[in-house]
């Protein structure tokens, strides 16, 4: 399926082509301090360098002035290549943009593109949203995105740190990410997501792991039973050694072990820490 284009896109926010372009030294430029993306990946500007060592820049950068020299509005990868090639000069179409038009066409020009990460684009929707004081549906009719493609992006952002960076580097899927969100007791998200690691747990999988751990929690608050606090301290310890969730449960006459897994692969692992 071809990749729905933005609403106004660039072409609304750009110069033409009929502007004058200019030769600028690339020592004088700096990249746009409004810019998403903060990973290139290696092998496409390597690649970049390549065509711009045989063919030069075919299309100029965007750059507009600043206090000390230009500031990158449009083209940092052609920057970042061109830099690699060692060129002294870049050709480029200098404009004057205020910060918000900065940020907007930074912004738009990284989500046009294929290989941005789904975390960077939540992170450029929220920017969006919070610079340019917008309501998700006012960015839906910008971009050309349904509402609740951007609502659903922004949430993976409430996630733990780490969960993210699993996200950002490709060891889960926004899928997974989507599923980890409905998680009822958010205190056991890390927990589950690096199990989907090491097991390599698809998304169904998961989100039926999450079923049965909301069904077994609704059932802990039902019996709405205060757990000794050093029993909870023993379940802790538990949980860290195994890596696995443990439920401890004692009344006056015996005591229960509760020690979850969720494939073979997880209980012979479980079974030869216990034989040790």
């Amino acid at each position: 399926m071809a990749k729905q284009r933005l609403g106004r896109g660039l072409g609304a926010l750009l110069p033409s082509d009929d502007q004058a372009i200019e030769m600028i030294p690339i020592q004088k430029c700096r990249p746009n301090p409004y810019q998403p993306r903060k990973t290139f990946d290696a092998d496409a500007i390597e690649e970049l360098k390549t065509s711009i060592i045989e063919y030069g820049i075919i299309q100029p950068l965007i750059l507009r002035r600043s206090i000390k020299g230009y500031e990158i509005v449009a083209g940092e990868r052609r920057f970042r290549a061109a830099k690699e090639a060692g060129l002294e000069e870049i050709p480029a179409i200098v404009k004057e943009f205020d910060d918000n038009k900065m940020m907007e066409i930074a912004l738009l020009e990284n989500l046009q593109r294929e290989d941005l990460t789904i975390v960077e684009e939540a992170i450029a929707y929220k920017s969006l949203i919070e610079e340019l004081k917008l309501t998700q549906e006012e960015l839906s009719q910008k971009l050309g995105k349904s509402r609740s493609h951007i609502a659903n992006t922004m949430r993976l952002l409430s996630l733990p740190a780490e969960i993210i960076n699993y996200i950002n580097n490709g060891e889960l899927s926004m899928g997974h990410g989507r599923a980890l969100l409905g998680l009822k007791n958010q205190d056991d998200t890390l927990l589950v997501a690096k199990k989907i690691v090491k097991n390599k747990l698809n998304v169904r999988q998961v989100e039926q792991l999450i079923t049965d751990m909301n069904g077994k929690q609704t059932k802990r608050k039902t019996k709405s039973v205060k757990k000794d606090p050093f029993l909870k301290q023993y379940e802790s310890t538990l949980r860290e050694k195994l890596g696995t969730k443990v439920t401890i449960q004692k009344n006056n006459k015996r005591g229960k072990i509760e020690i979850e897994f969720y494939t073979d692969d997880e209980l012979n692992h479980l079974i030869s820490i216990l034989e040790k």
